[in-house]
């Protein structure tokens, strides 16, 4: 049976599910939930894990994930776990890299369909003209993660048009 953390973070309230041993959804909330305390150890590691990334200390996750997609969207998400920290990429350039230059469509589709926030980094595609593009948790948290990684990565504030 999942179990739910509902953890703070600098955006909002985050809520984090370990389904049998996996991280299976990660989603952020606009509303104030109250948090509670982790009630598995897998869970009080995404959550420490958490803090280290907003802290600037972290820049990869590797506590078990897992979300249910498509083969397409499983690779489109294997595919976004590829762009580095600190850096962005547009969707006509994921599509040529997966070697579907039709499917940019696709691509947004799988991406705005992924269930992990943060740790499968959807908010490092952007734009090819460099505008930030849709995004679930409001184009403000995209921004501002953006912007985050820039700074801890040492690559200056990425300037970007909402």
């Amino acid at each position: 049976m999942p179990v739910n953390l509902f953890y703070r973070t600098p955006l909002g309230v985050a809520r984090i599910t370990d389904d049998d041993g996996f991280i299976s959804a990660i989603s952020i909330r606009d509303e104030d939930i109250k948090t509670n305390e982790p009630e598995t150890e897998l869970l009080k590691t995404a959550a420490q894990q958490f803090d280290e990334y907003f802290a600037g200390k972290r820049k990869d996750f590797d506590f078990p994930i897992r979300q249910a997609g498509t083969e397409f969207q499983q690779k489109v998400w294997r595919q976004l776990l590829q762009i580095p920290y600190g850096s962005t990429t547009s969707y006509a350039a994921l599509s040529n890299q997966m070697k579907s230059p039709l499917a940019i469509r696709a691509i947004a589709s799988a991406n705005g369909k992924n269930n992990l926030w943060i740790v499968v980094p959807c908010h490092r595609v952007i734009g090819s003209d460099g505008s930030l593009t849709g995004y679930a948790g409001g184009l403000w948290r995209k921004q501002w993660l953006l912007e985050h990684e820039a700074r801890i990565a040492g690559t200056g504030q990425t300037k970007l048009a909402l």
